[in-house]
């Protein structure tokens, strides 16, 4: 469904330039439900962006389906945003028209693309939760109602692809579940690709595959083993236990990023030793060479056994 080689996004203006994306890498496949997770300037919402439509890329390469949206037309961008993919915004205000009610909310963009549909725009709510609710004005609505309203909105369009910006970052831990509860019967039901961005590490453990970005590009995945990822380890993902398993990423030309705890732990900075031994890839700090000998340095094994 989407994949990114080298993709670059660099933000320019007079006086500074801002590279949010240095050459990341991912695959997600069709139907398939993963989150995002990665501090505050790790170039995730950047990449939400990307895939959105939101944002142009600056080089490499992303494909959504059968769009290319490094070469996409303007003119196209506008269909591939009708048609192929749903935004969730955090900001509900992004996603709603204060002065409708939940129905014609939902109802307004199915109008502005000429596929009207009244039965759809009910069900969606339904869907949601929200049956009881849907002539109410949004005013009338909790903070989480309306976040479930931003989600019917964004299937108004019947999309193939849903992306949601931290969905979560606004309700209580009940309504969180909630909404978790209502992508996972959406991807389910529908089979539609879901992609999360979110701060939110509960959220992330319950889903089947996170991807961690860092400093523009992809640091690890974490993939389930059962059907969830559970509390944190120290390693600062917050994803740990005997329900996921973690993976390093290469990209194209074999490079990976060391989680850095690990750099840190073994007072790695600038440059390191490797070595193979037949069976394992050894990442050492480098030597310390004293007056009398040379001291031997910590290793990590970051690589598995080869086949």
């Amino acid at each position: 469904m989407i994949t990114c080689e080298g993709l670059v996004k660099i933000y320019k203006t007079d006086e500074i330039e801002v590279v949010a994306l240095q050459g990341l890498n991912i695959q997600i496949d069709a139907g398939e439900l993963m989150a995002i997770i990665g501090n505050s300037g790790s170039g995730k919402s950047t990449l939400l962006n990307i895939l959105g439509g939101l944002d142009r890329p600056s080089a490499g390469q992303v494909k959504v389906g059968d769009w290319d949206l490094l070469k996409i037309t303007d003119k196209q961008l506008v269909d591939y945003k009708r048609h192929t993919v749903g935004f969730i915004w955090q900001n509900n205000a992004r996603n709603l028209v204060s002065y409708l009610t939940a129905l014609e909310n939902v109802e307004m963009p199915m109008m502005l693309s000429g596929n009207y549909d009244p039965a759809y725009a009910k069900q969606l709510l339904e869907w949601v939760g929200l049956s009881h609710r849907m002539n109410n004005k949004l005013q009338e609505l909790s903070g989480g109602e309306q976040q479930r309203v931003a989600i019917a909105i964004s299937l108004a369009n019947r999309p193939r692809l849903l992306l949601a910006d931290e969905p979560t970052g606004s309700v209580d831990t009940k309504t969180a579940d909630m909404i978790l509860a209502i992508f996972q019967r959406l991807n389910k039901e529908l089979g539609v690709t879901i992609v999360i961005v979110t701060h939110d590490l509960s959220m992330a453990g319950k889903v089947g595959r996170v991807v961690a970005i860092r400093d523009g590009m992809t640091s690890s995945e974490f993939i389930a083993r059962n059907s969830a990822m559970t509390a944190d380890d120290g390693s600062g993902t917050g994803l740990a236990g005997d329900d996921h398993e973690e993976y390093v990423v290469l990209d194209r030309a074999g490079r990976l990023q060391v989680p850095k705890a690990y750099l840190t732990a073994l007072q790695i900075d600038g440059k390191a030793s490797m070595e193979f031994d037949g069976e394992k890839i050894m990442i050492k700090a480098p030597k310390v060479i004293t007056a009398s000998e040379g001291t031997a340095p910590n290793s990590h094994t970051v690589g598995g056994k080869t086949k």
